[in-house]
């Protein structure tokens, strides 16, 4: 038993070690877009917390969804930040699944990349929309009478350019629309083009549904700051990871193939390479293994997709 224990242990080690030299390779000629992607986190922390400074609350607006789904209360909202953190929690662990499991699918790196463009992307429409107009706040800590509603003009700059943690927790005005749904619509949708799992990929959309109804609920936000979200990020989404190169296959284990190819690269690929790809074979003859990513997209485990038969007109 500790034989193998060791010997486990000594394959788990090497795993990581060889995994952690690819994703530093990775890191070295990617890193000015996972920083960029972090400032751009900052930047969007400093527009809601602007926001606040101008935001005045007053009636609570009417809405459909007030109507429909009992209110939480203040004590229980609590419940939409829990399932949150989970699903962030979850979706930021999973990413880091090469260093440890056999099966890689993604490099955690490029993964992260194009995460943090589809974040900021939102973001950027997030800002711009509650700019645009400042709704009165449903959250009980800024309706009218709460100290919290509107921030007093600032006493010095730090205080503005300092957001944690009052500024992520008591926010006011930036409603439409959802930060939480961005986030969670984004690591939903990067789960379905990238994951495996086919029961991971349908209790996401449901965890993503049921957060929807709990923000709602907690009077956190209204229900057109849920909707609007549900749309615009998943276009967004859509569009950005059309433009975006496509992630390499992780099948091949040459180094110069770890990174990501640019749009000219893909375009001038020879046609009977790409033939070969699609139909799941490598340029090499001896090479016959079922591919399980196909342009950049990861199949479903337990799905043979018998894409030859279907091109050649075969039954």
């Amino acid at each position: 038993m500790n034989l193998y224990i060791r010997r486990e242990s000594s394959k788990l080690w090497k795993r990581v070690c060889a995994e952690t030299t690819t994703e530093i390779i990775l890191l070295a000629e990617n890193w000015k877009y996972l920083l960029g992607g972090l400032v751009c986190q900052y930047i969007h922390g400093l527009a809601a917390r602007g926001v606040h400074y101008i935001h005045r609350p007053g009636p609570v607006l009417q809405d459909v969804g007030f109507y429909l789904l009992p209110e939480l209360g203040p004590d229980k909202a609590y419940l939409s930040e829990t399932l949150f953190s989970f699903i962030f929690l979850s979706f930021f662990l999973w990413t880091f699944h090469p260093f440890i499991l056999k099966t890689k699918k993604i490099y955690t790196v490029l993964l992260w990349c194009r995460v943090l463009a589809f974040l900021v992307a939102s973001q950027i429409l997030r800002i711009l929309t509650f700019y645009s107009t400042q709704l009165p706040g449903p959250n009980y800590h800024c309706r009218e009478g709460s100290k919290l509603a509107t921030l007093p003009p600032p006493k010095s700059i730090l205080e503005v350019f300092l957001i944690f943690p009052r500024g992520v927790l008591y926010g006011c005005g930036d409603l439409i629309f959802s930060s939480h749904m961005i986030f969670t619509l984004v690591f939903v949708r990067s789960y379905q083009i990238y994951g495996t799992q086919r029961f991971i990929k349908q209790l996401a959309w449901l965890l993503a549904i049921v957060q929807s109804f709990l923000i709602v609920a907690s009077r956190k936000h209204y229900t057109v700051d849920v909707v609007v979200a549900w749309y615009t990020v998943n276009l967004v989404v859509f569009f950005v990871d059309k433009k975006l190169p496509e992630l390499p296959d992780r099948t091949n284990v040459a180094v110069s193939t770890l990174l990501p190819l640019s749009t000219k690269d893909r375009d001038t690929k020879p046609k009977d390479e790409n033939h070969k790809l699609i139909n799941g074979n490598s340029g090499d003859p001896a090479d016959r293994r079922l591919r399980t990513q196909v342009n950049g997209k990861i199949l479903e485990e337990g799905n043979a997709v018998h894409i030859n038969a279907s091109m050649n007109g075969g039954t």
